[in-house]
């Protein structure tokens, strides 16, 4: 499909033939993983009476959502979006709907309802990563590739934030499974749309290409060695951010605020963030992505352990406000190094494994936080929480093949690829 565009822009980007339907489609997919976490949460502390067993299935449900991610990826990198996706998100919906039924019910016992959520998370439909690697795809100029993952993550950021805001709205008018049933209703609806759009149409192979296989030259290690740098960031960045949360709300206690200081504080991240992620996606960039990232990596690490100096609430809301400018570009740039740097029939895969990254450290931060928090003073904490994604930033770049990545032109490799017309073929957080 051609999209040679004499000026990149987020417009621009949106007028790429199918692209707002394809995006719209995801994203009404993906505000299922908005509602589902507080609407399950409820449901599970309302039916079990118990917070302990509640956030046992909670992360039962998140473990096997996450770190099944890869799989679920290969998967569609092998059988295409509309083969792979549709069926695991019909399962998904329904397993929601069967544990949205057995929470109905109080006194339904745990195990039942930890197997359900376990199986639930295993078939989770990996539509972030499959809507950047349709991007790849309808957009081979690599200057709209950057905006298209820019307008992808702030989006996200704003599925994040309405999700639960939806939920509360919910819970006033009807029991809390009724955001669970809303949760599976969104993903089917979203999904089915999402495949059925003309950008994710899946032709034969090219001629002599076996999906999955990695292109000629490129082996399994040398694959590793080029996302060992994505991967590490992303997953730095997923464990500096999550603490944010727990370390603002013992600051406020340390300083008498009240929970309103909390989210102001929180609200400040997801601003900066946003705006980071917008203006990264705008900038004309001269250096290479992969001299980028240690920077943006640097960035959230030295603004976090700022943060832990700041003498008052406003602050505090300053340096995580100016954090959270270097989150997005952090992420967006690790996920288009993964595209960069994925062989053909790997693209889906390649972007799982930066969104598992994510994922898995934001659960890592979460823990070891709250283990420091109380054994160390907050400053120590805020500097050790901004310490991880410094170091990630040390972490040398490698191009696909194991060299190191020396900065340069970016690649026009995929340009070179692309058909000149018709649709292309998707080699298939949350």
């Amino acid at each position: 499909m051609s999209t040679s565009l004499p000026r990149p822009s987020y417009a621009a980007v949106l007028r790429v033939p199918h692209a707002r339907r394809t995006f719209a489609a995801a994203l009404l997919g993906r505000l299922s993983y908005g509602t589902v976490s507080l609407s399950l949460m409820l449901s599970l502390t309302r039916s079990t009476g118990s917070y302990a067993a509640a956030g046992l299935v909670m992360a039962l449900f998140g473990a096997t959502s996450v770190f099944l991610s890869p799989y679920r990826a290969l998967l569609v990198d092998r059988h295409g979006p509309r083969r792979a996706l549709l069926p695991m998100a019909l399962l998904y919906a329904v397993l929601l709907c069967v544990l949205a039924a057995a929470c109905w019910r109080p006194g339904t016992p745990p195990a039942v309802l930890a197997a359900t959520a376990a199986s639930a998370g295993a078939c989770t439909p990996p539509l972030g990563p499959v809507m950047r690697a349709v991007w790849a795809e309808l957009l081979p100029d690599r200057r709209l590739l950057q905006r298209a993952y820019s307008l992808d993550g702030v989006a996200e950021e704003l599925l994040f934030v309405s999700g639960p805001l939806l939920v509360g709205g919910i819970v006033t008018v009807a029991p809390p499974v009724g955001g669970v049933v809303l949760s599976a209703v969104l993903v089917a609806v979203g999904t089915l749309a999402f495949v059925t759009s003309p950008a994710t149409a899946a032709p034969r192979p090219a001629a002599g290409e076996k999906s999955g296989d990695p292109a000629p030259g490129d082996g399994a290690t040398g694959q590793v060695r080029a996302l060992l740098q994505p991967v590490v960031v992303a997953a730095a960045v997923g464990v500096s951010v999550s603490a944010v949360d727990l370390l603002v709300v013992a600051f406020a206690g340390e300083h008498g605020l009240g929970d309103g200081a909390v989210a102001w504080v929180l609200a400040a991240l997801s601003v900066g963030s946003a705006v980071g992620g917008l203006v990264n996606g705008a900038v004309a960039w001269s250096r290479p992505t992969r001299a980028r990232l240690p920077f943006f990596a640097a960035g959230v690490g030295l603004c976090l352990a700022a943060a832990g100096l700041a003498p008052g609430l406003g602050t505090l809301v300053l340096a995580v406000m100016f954090a959270g400018l270097f989150v997005a570009p952090a992420l967006t740039t690790a996920y288009l190094i993964a595209d960069e740097s994925a062989a053909p029939g790997f693209r889906v895969r390649a972007g799982a494994w930066c969104n598992t990254a994510v994922n898995a450290g934001m659960s890592a931060g979460a823990a070891a936080v709250g283990l420091l928090v109380e054994r160390l003073p907050l400053p120590v904490c805020f500097a050790l929480s901004g310490a991880v994604a410094a170091a990630a930033a040390l972490v040398p770049g490698y191009g696909r093949g194991g060299a190191v990545r020396r900065a340069g032109p970016i690649s026009r490799r995929r340009s070179r690829a692309r058909r000149p017309s018709g649709p292309s073929r998707v080699s298939g957080r949350p």
